[in-house]
């Protein structure tokens, strides 16, 4: 699985970072955890805001920090 960060470094990516770190622990699941902080990489994906996450190519949350038992909702699916 990959997760990927959509975010320049702001306060809230790295919050959003660390909370998928911690649902990735906490559901024992493999990922690949990247932070995208390039625009280019960012607007690959039609993100406007951030921050946001990608889960295996699929945009789940734009434009705030997700729980962290949302995250473990899209990745133990």
């Amino acid at each position: 699985m990959k997760i990927e960060i959509l975010g320049t470094g702001c306060p809230k990516c790295n919050k959003t970072k660390r909370f998928v770190e911690q649902a990735v622990e906490q559901a024992g699941v493999d990922a690949d955890i990247v932070k995208v902080e390039d625009m280019d990489g960012i607007l690959a994906y039609g993100v406007l805001i951030t921050p946001a996450v990608v889960v295996d190519g699929e945009v789940k949350i734009v434009g705030r920090v997700p729980k962290v038992d949302e995250i473990i909702e899209w990745i133990t699916k």
